[in-house]
């Protein structure tokens, strides 16, 4: 069995979230503060946790509202948590809740705290919309106004499209860039084609529609309305799609003659996770029953143009080589997938001889993924990618996954805005 090279061992008692809804529906009502403080309130309940025993909370956030801008502490507090916790807003783009994780374990493990809350929350339903500059800038001036007089020079120098709101658009900054066109590019570049990546979301959504039991029972059902209404489940799954279907779809970034469409692509989501991490004798001296040990991660940056998604080929190397590990010695596959051509491409990348020799420095490829051990409850193609919340959920899901199945090693990874990517191994807890 593979050691931690540090002298704690963390652990993951349990995880869970809200049900993952596209944007604009259920949830349109809601902030990521109501969200965050049900999926901690959810974990609570389930775990049974004291309170007491929780030294630090790391909460994920990406599209910060700025009445709630360090979301982690109001949402544990809101949630029932002692107001003598300190809690921290991670942001990571979409892999904010995985950084919220590893800095929850390397916090245990340097002795600096027992156990804390991990996860994040996003609601892509309110986006924070402002005005332009040039206007914010005349409505901070008024603060200095003191006569009626000062108001009337208030539109001086200002133009029509001044007064205009400034939408912020999903795109890298450093290049200008969204990530589906920056998926488009990288398609082509490792020849993805467009009936590849139809098939990949079709599988996703169909693994995800076949595997809704085991899905609900990590869920925390959200009361909605003072009680009149109880959202249970995903609504993003779509289990009727077919090839057909998927190949009716115009392309949704490079037009006319891109491959990503609106139906292999992540849909903007709102919702939230939580998960509960501890030092194992902690845990063990006050009742908790772990799933999984977190063992070694690694995350890595790429230039955002054409490498933009690619990160987790780059990233799972690490950990299998930190914890000398092969890949089919792993038994639980959760990747993030945020396109089908993304995943496509890391895949073949891990299985290139020729990516292995010029981009790692290795002399043969890391390895073929097998898909039966691949997202087989769906991924975010299916379930919804709440930017801060997909990576606990999907510790959750390997975890489970791993103790279902009765496997020793779970691999997580995924990519992220600005080039970035992580990867994590964790392996099952047995007493």
């Amino acid at each position: 069995m593979a050691q931690s090279k540090k002298g704690k061992e963390v652990v993951f008692i349990d995880g869970g979230r809200t049900p993952f809804l596209r944007a604009g529906t259920e949830f349109k009502k809601l902030s990521a503060y109501d969200l965050g403080r049900r999926a901690i309130a959810g974990l609570i309940s389930r775990t049974k946790l004291d309170g007491e025993h929780i030294d630090r909370v790391f909460y994920g956030n990406v599209i910060q509202d700025i009445n709630t801008s360090n979301v982690a502490r109001e949402s544990s507090l809101a949630a029932g948590l002692p107001e003598s916790i300190p809690a921290t807003t991670v942001s990571m783009a979409c892999i904010s809740s995985n950084m919220a994780l590893t800095m929850a374990k390397d916090t245990i493990e340097t002795g600096n705290a027992r156990a804390a809350i991990v996860g994040g929350t996003e609601v892509m339903s309110d986006i924070p919309i402002r005005f332009r500059k040039k206007f914010r800038q005349k409505l901070l001036e008024t603060q200095r106004y003191k006569s009626p007089a000062d108001y009337l020079k208030f539109f001086k120098n200002l133009k029509p499209s001044d007064l205009l709101p400034e939408i912020p658009s999903i795109a890298e900054f450093s290049t200008g860039e969204t990530m589906g066109q920056s998926c488009d590019k990288m398609a082509a570049k490792y020849d993805i084609s467009r009936e590849e990546q139809d098939a990949y979301a079709l599988r996703s959504h169909l693994k995800a529609d076949q595997s809704r039991d085991q899905l609900l029972k990590e869920i925390f059902p959200v009361s909605l309305n003072k009680g009149e209404s109880i959202v249970k489940e995903d609504n993003g799954i779509r289990g009727d799609s077919s090839p057909e279907k998927l190949a009716s779809l115009k392309p949704a970034f490079i037009k006319p003659h891109g491959t990503v469409t609106a139906g292999n692509a992540s849909f903007l989501t709102d919702g939230a996770s939580a998960g509960l991490v501890m030092d194992r004798d902690f845990a063990l001296e006050n009742g908790y029953k772990p799933k999984a040990i977190l063992r070694s991660y690694s995350y890595v940056a790429r230039r955002p143009g054409d490498e933009l998604l690619i990160g987790p080929a780059f990233a799972v190397p690490k950990v299998l080589d930190d914890m000398k590990l092969k890949l089919d010695e792993i038994d639980v596959f959760e990747f993030h997938e945020a396109f089908a051509g993304q995943m496509l491409t890391v895949l073949k990348a891990l299985a290139s001889d020729d990516f292995a020799k010029e981009r790692l420095g290795k002399s043969k490829a890391v390895g073929k993924v097998p898909y039966d051990l691949l997202n087989s409850r769906g991924g975010s193609l299916s379930i919804g990618h709440p930017f801060a919340a997909t990576g606990v959920r999907m510790v959750t899901t390997a975890a489970n996954r791993l103790i279902d199945n009765g496997g020793t090693y779970a691999l997580i990874a995924a990519c992220a805005a600005g080039g970035q990517g992580h990867a994590m191994l964790i392996e099952r807890y047995e007493e």
